[in-house]
């Protein structure tokens, strides 16, 4: 059998029946309960796996469909027998195309030389099947319609083999001109609501309106009875010619939105603002919103940007990468989650081997529809073109109106707020004893947002999740887990070399020292042999992750090149440095001169305390002197002020 993917209406799934590769083994998924997928194996082996962790787990491949579904008995009754045994002729001949054997696998048997699949491919299987129906007398049974038969049958089972001709039934309203229709449509709207409108008056009005329209004799009309049976059926039957009309004309209210009835089956992206600041690209103090992807039917976040306010609406790339790509399979991501890690608060909710197996078992699919507002994402034609390759329908978000409050919207306005209450007290944990106005910068604000949503908002039981028991409130994970079951799919990822694929690129220089993309350096050893060739180079980068970039070489693969300043032993964005540069935005912020009270007393005291604010920051930051070299900031203020705030390693030292 050929290797395919195994589809779903609108997505990509996993179905209960398929044949999948996993550890180097072959297995058929036989169930989906709590989030667990059931595996056998051809030697009657058993296995049960986190569906999380089967998806993402290196290796694993969707190898063959599940068997297709008989059709119900009632339904199989209204087919005719000729085109029952017509089906199951096809099912037959199918069988023996897949497997060799005209019973399948099941059947025993030796397949004929043929049909042997060790010997010929799936193209020349079919061929010879063309041919051997031709020579029976079948009429139209090329080698397309044996494929086309074939793939039919491995989605709709034996009821898509059968001809459906005989099923088609009539329409109510005949052979009738649809120009005739659309005129008596229009003639008892026109009539709607008038007590003494007759089903005379209608038709007349009618033949008026198709000579208006398109010129006297140039529409046949049908006869007087016929036209009389034509307004009978076409007519309101709580509203018939003559009657009052129950209300007024108007546009129908539109009903709410559709439920989601699987994981990833309805994804909304929404926009919320943060009651935080934090320091921005800049050096200020911006206020921070969020942007995520909340799945419909279970409540998870399958994806989440933190960005300042005014930098407009977040790449829907940048979200697709972040919902379609398990963290596990994005390269580099232990290490890059240690640094992120061992860079925020010293009190976390959990350890860091307790994290990082909360957070691989975090959900990700690719979305079978996106529901997406203009403000909120900015959809790009790039992004179209992913969409439509994906599969990914997308749809305008309804306009916020009374009753709708309850949808994405509303649900991340609570997130946000829970959140902000939880990053205010870790603020005021962090900074007891410290400065007031110790700011996050934008990475560590991301890094709390992601530890709080696996450890704290995912096992955080909602009673707007739909459940069996009224009173039994769900958690987003366990709604996750409870509907893989029930849909008895699991969605697919995609693979991790599309975790930058997906991200929006540039083109940049490539110099000795590197690249140089929004004021950061990345460096890798894999640059050495292209620098200096004189060319802009592919670059993919996410705009609110700084930690890597991913650089496309001639060998046609986008490689992870690190911050080359991400892993300095003092670290970029380490507690202290968030601490020591909050205390010296603060004082800028309140924009109080160097003598005022605000900033420690008399001028020359205010301006020791500000060379030793900056000096802190120093630990953290490398400068580069005009002559080329590196030194840090405190070597730089030490030279300026004339000998004032001299660093020293060991002082420092004692505060780590």
């Amino acid at each position: 059998m050929s290797k395919h993917m195994v589809t779903a209406p609108g997505g990509r799934c996993v179905e209960v029946g398929a044949q999948v590769t996993f550890e180097g083994r072959a297995w058929q998924v036989t169930g989906l309960v709590d989030g667990r997928v059931y595996l056998v194996a051809e030697d009657g082996a058993t296995g049960c796996v986190m569906a999380a962790h089967l998806v993402s787990a290196p290796g694993f491949s969707v190898t063959g469909p599940a068997a297709g579904e008989p059709p119900a008995p009632a339904l199989w009754e209204t087919v005719p027998p000729a085109a029952q045994e017509r089906a199951l002729a096809w099912l037959r001949h199918i069988r023996e195309v897949e497997t060799g054997l005209p019973g399948g696998p099941a059947g025993g048997g030796t397949p004929r030389a043929e049909y042997d699949p060790q010997r010929f491919t799936l193209a020349e299987r079919e061929e010879v099947e063309a041919r051997e129906l031709a020579a029976l007398g079948w009429t139209r049974a090329s080698r397309t319609t044996v494929q086309r038969m074939r793939l039919v049958y491995q989605r709709q089972g034996l009821w898509g083999l059968v001809d459906k001709r005989h099923l088609r039934t009539g329409s109510a309203t005949g052979r009738t001109d649809e120009r005739v229709v659309a005129a008596v449509l229009e003639a008892l709207r026109r009539r709607r609501g008038r007590s003494k409108t007759t089903t005379g008056q209608v038709i007349e009005l009618a033949e008026q309106i198709v000579a208006d329209t398109y010129g006297p004799g140039r529409v046949k009309l049908p006869g007087r009875s016929s036209l009389y049976r034509l307004v009978k059926v076409l007519a309101d039957p709580a509203e018939p010619p003559g009657s009052a009309a129950r209300t007024a004309t108007g546009t129908a209210r539109p009903g709410g939105p559709p439920p989601a009835l699987r994981p990833a089956e309805r994804v909304h992206v929404a926009t919320v603002r943060l009651g935080l600041r934090a320091v921005g690209e800049d050096g200020g103090v911006v206020p921070v919103a969020v942007t995520a992807a909340l799945d419909a039917a279970s409540g998870c976040v399958l994806a989440v940007v933190l960005h300042p306010q005014q930098d407009g609406p977040v790449s829907l790339s940048v979200l697709l990468a972040e919902m379609a790509v398990p963290r596990p399979q994005r390269p580099g991501w232990p290490a890059l989650l240690e640094q992120a890690h061992a860079g925020g608060p010293v009190r976390r909710l959990v350890s860091l081997p307790a994290r990082i197996e909360a957070t691989a078992a975090r959900p990700a699919a690719v979305p079978e529809t996106l529901v997406v507002a203009p403000p909120t994402a900015a959809v790009s034609p790039a992004v179209l073109a992913v969409c439509e390759g994906l599969g990914i329908s997308l749809e305008p978000a309804p306009s916020r109106t009374a009753g709708t409050r309850r949808g994405a919207a509303y649900t991340l306005e609570v997130l946000a707020g829970l959140f902000t209450r939880h990053a205010t007290a870790a603020e005021e944990a962090c900074a007891a004893g410290e400065a007031a106005g110790a700011y996050w910068s934008m990475p560590q604000l991301q890094d709390l947002l992601d530890e709080w949503i696996t450890v704290r908002w995912h096992q955080r039981p909602q009673e707007q999740l739909r459940h069996p028991l009224p009173r039994a409130g769900l958690a987003p994970q366990e709604m996750w887990e409870v509907l893989l079951g029930v849909a008895g799919t699991v969605p697919l990822p995609l693979a991790g070399q599309h975790y930058g694929e997906l991200l929006p690129a540039a083109r940049c220089a490539l110099t000795d020292s590197g690249i140089r993309l929004g004021g950061r350096r990345y460096d890798d050893a894999c640059l050495d042999e292209h620098r200096g060739r004189g060319r802009r180079w592919e670059v993919h980068h996410h705009p609110h992750d700084p930690w890597q970039v991913f650089v496309r070489l001639p060998d046609g693969l986008l490689h992870a090149i690190g911050w080359a300043d991400g892993e300095h032993t003092l670290r970029p964005f380490d507690e202290m440095v968030r601490r020591r540069t909050g205390s010296v935005l603060a004082r800028r912020g309140a924009g109080a001169p160097p003598g005022s009270e605000a900033t420690g007393g008399s001028g020359e005291t205010g301006r020791t305390a500000d060379v030793a604010a900056v000096e802190g920051i120093a630990d953290g930051m490398m400068v580069h002197d005009a002559d080329g070299g590196v030194g840090g900031v405190g070597d730089r203020i030490a030279r300026d002020t004339g000998g004032f705030g001299v660093y020293d390693p060991q002082a420092e030292a004692e505060l780590w």
